[in-house]
């Protein structure tokens, strides 16, 4: 079980918002099955395995042009640990455990 940070980012767009663009990311994402996501400001958390989340990588970045998106950078950064299986919700809570003592 891998744990993806994505950042979909469309250029030379006619607007400074890309709200529009973003969606058409997370909206291939909810097309996936068992794949388990959370939206934030910044990116899209993504758990799965790890070949899945490159093939979603790649889905989200291929939705994002169109519209007159000509250019699309993609960020990933991936937490592939292969002695435990954690998610998403195991890293928050072991971080909150550390914020409460």
């Amino acid at each position: 079980m891998a744990i993806a940070e994505i950042s979909v980012v469309p250029l030379g767009t006619k607007t400074p918002s890309v709200s529009k663009y973003v969606a058409r990311a997370v909206k291939a994402l909810q097309q996936e099955k068992d794949v388990k996501y959370e939206i934030t400001a910044m990116g899209t958390i993504v758990e799965a395995d790890l070949e899945r989340i490159l093939a979603v990588v790649k889905r989200m970045h291929e939705e994002t042009f169109g519209e007159g998106v000509a250019r699309v950078l993609t960020t990933v950064k991936i937490d592939d640990r292969r002695d435990k299986t954690r998610g998403m919700k195991d890293k928050m809570a072991s971080l909150r455990r550390e914020l409460s003592d």
